[in-house]
């Protein structure tokens, strides 16, 4: 029977050292320990949830910012697109007048300069007479896309 004493003794001790470990945790420093550790999982979870808060407030704001830009870039290509078929559309009326002039008898052996700008057409240079100078001006008001001439052409006088 002493072997199961022998035994028992350290089981026993144990046991009770547990006990009073146990208890340790009921102490009011303890508590104090349980409700610092909630202070701070609070917090944490608080960080957590502004943290969350800001990345979704930042998301936003680059995807407005995405937006914004993407809808400058459009405008700029649109703009860009217009200014180039008007530069275009120019240049062929330019050449077409320049051609209706060149085909004119009184008018092909005369110096014209033509330019364009939004469908408005310039002519500079001189014409053999003032009946000359307004046929230029009808030859180049019947271009399709002029919406008007300014017709600055001289007279050439008698004397060259």
């Amino acid at each position: 029977m002493s072997k199961r004493i022998t035994y028992a003794l350290p089981t026993v001790g144990v046991l009770l050292a547990a006990v009073a470990l146990a208890g340790c945790d009921r102490h009011p420093g303890s508590q104090q320990g349980a409700n610092s550790n909630d202070a701070v999982v609070a917090r944490a979870d608080q960080n957590g949830r502004d943290a969350q808060n800001d990345t979704r407030n930042d998301a936003n704001r680059a995807k407005e910012s995405i937006s914004d830009t993407a809808r400058d870039v459009k405008d700029s290509t649109v703009n860009a697109a217009k200014d180039a078929k008007d530069k275009v559309s120019d240049a062929v009326i330019t050449s077409a007048v320049k051609a209706q002039l060149a085909a004119d008898r009184n008018l092909s052996a005369t110096k014209v300069d033509v330019d364009t700008d939004g469908g408005r057409v310039a002519l500079r240079g001189t014409a053999p007479s003032q009946a000359a100078k307004a046929h230029a001006t009808e030859l180049a008001s019947a271009v399709k896309g002029v919406v008007a001439v300014d017709n600055q052409l001289t007279i050439e006088s008698a004397n060259m």
